[in-house]
């Protein structure tokens, strides 16, 4: 596998070096009026991972594929995403859903894309 996700018709999306992972545990807070809390984790895959992937000057027709793979995905229908984890051979395959992307024109017929993708749990 290469790392970044399959838009279908032989056609692969390798995200820029800028591809970064942001994560937040999603935990549960009892405070107590004395000062103490207590802390649970809230489920079972309580890690929330949200993945950052930038296509930066990237031609036209490149950017149109990607965007339009986004588009058909709607924020709702999640695909899987390829990236580097050294304690599972190099690479780790997941599932995300694209909450949010942005289409620069950059110049002449070079643009660029950004977005933020979701990690998801389903099977």
């Amino acid at each position: 596998m290469a790392l970044g996700f399959d838009l279908g018709a032989g056609i692969y999306a390798v995200p820029d070096k800028q591809l970064s992972r942001s994560t937040t545990p999603k935990v549960k807070i009892a405070t107590f009026g004395d000062g103490y809390e207590q802390r649970l984790q809230d489920g079972i895959n309580s890690l929330g991972e949200v993945y950052s992937v930038a296509f930066v000057t990237r031609t036209k027709e490149d950017i149109d594929d990607i965007v339009y793979f986004f588009n058909t995905k709607r924020g709702v229908v999640s695909f899987d995403f390829t990236i580097p984890d050294s304690n599972n051979g190099g690479e780790t395959t997941i599932k995300v859903v694209c909450d949010n992307y942005s289409q620069k024109y950059d110049y002449d017929e070079f643009y660029s894309c950004t977005a933020n993708f979701r990690r998801v749990y389903e099977s």
